[in-house]
Order: C-alpha cells, then structure tokens, then sequence
C-alpha cells in the first residue's frame, strides 16, 4: 500500500503522531474549518466533508466492501465500495480516487460525480455520530482487487436482488442506505435501466 498523507504515519518533529484533520462544513458544504477525526464523530456530531464510491462491474454489479474488524468505527460492517474523508484542501474527487486505491489496490476505470446528500446517522454500537455533507461517486472497475487487510475484512459483486438478501441478512453500515439512494440516478445512468438499480 502506498504511503500518503492518509494512511498514515503522520509524525511531527518530536515523533509523536500528528492527528487526522477533517474539514468541517456549513450546512451548504461551504468550509468553515476544521476538526480532529475522532472529535468529529463524538456526539452529537459536527457537520464534515466525506464521500462515498460505488463501483460497478461491467455486468452491472455493484463492488461492496466488508470493513475491517480492526477498524475504531462501524468494524465489520458491510459497505459501499469506499467511502472517507478529504483532507483539509483536498478535493473530493481526488480524495475518492486515492482512498479506492489505498483500500482496494484499484483505480477506477471511470469515476464521475454523483452529487452530494447530507445526513446525521449515529452508529448504535460505537456511539459514534456520522454529520456530514458526502459527495457521491460512481464509476467502474474492471481490474482485478487487492484489498488492504487493515481496511477491508471481505469484497463481494452484487445485482440488486442478492443486495437485498444480503441487506436483510447481514449488518451495514448506518449510512448505506442513504448514500445508495441518493446515488441511484447516476448509478441508472452509469449501468443502464437493464441492471435493475
């Protein structure tokens, strides 16, 4: 896995970790400063920058991924392909690209913008708060997957008909449903009226 400002290793001079910042926005997405991860998701919450990937397959399948079991927040859920955070500065499309890459060893073969959604979705078993204004992405994938195990326990392609066995079988993440639905009319425009979406 690449070394970047997201993975990692943030040390300042005297060695200790410098902490991840996340950019903190108004209710129009417009930025208003900034906040230490974890604060951020402390209830109730304060309104940040996120975004959320779907990719696809070329038979219209949607790539979800299982978070790791070690992850602090939501571990072990199944999610959309990728979801995170900018980087103060950092734009969302480029922030998208890099953590797809970080977490799943994939550049999307195509990623275009897919608008945004704000929500507020707190995680019953963390206790933690997800306030945030997220920008969508869909795209496709056509290569093959190279999880990061830190940041993804499994991988699975579904049509739409196994996502709601497996929705109505297995635990995911509090915001899945949301960000789906707001994605869904580019995801139509992406895989065709056929795929089912």
């Amino acid at each position: 896995m690449p070394i970047t400002p997201a993975t990692a290793t943030h040390s300042s001079s005297n060695g200790t970790a410098d902490a991840i910042l996340l950019e903190l926005v108004d209710e129009d997405g417009v930025t208003i400063g900034t906040a230490e991860k974890l604060a951020a998701h402390q209830p109730p919450g304060r309104l940040h920058r996120a975004f959320s990937v779907f990719l696809f397959d070329d038979r219209g399948r949607l790539l979800l991924q299982q978070r790791a079991l070690g992850k602090y927040h939501s571990p072990g859920v199944w999610s959309n392909t990728c979801c995170g955070h900018p980087y103060p500065g950092e734009a969302p499309f480029a922030a998208a690209a890099r953590r797809t890459y970080e977490e799943l060893g994939i550049s999307p073969a195509l990623l275009t913008e897919a608008g945004t959604v704000r929500y507020n979705h707190p995680d019953p078993l963390s206790g933690l708060v997800e306030q945030e204004y997220n920008h969508l992405f869909v795209g496709l994938v056509r290569a093959p997957l190279h999880p990061d195990p830190d940041e993804v326990g499994d991988t699975a392609f579904v049509t739409p008909e196994e996502l709601a066995k497996r929705h109505a079988r297995d635990a995911f993440s509090s915001w899945f449903m949301t960000v789906l639905d707001a994605a869904r009319p580019a995801i139509r425009e992406l895989t065709g009226t056929a795929a089912g979406w």
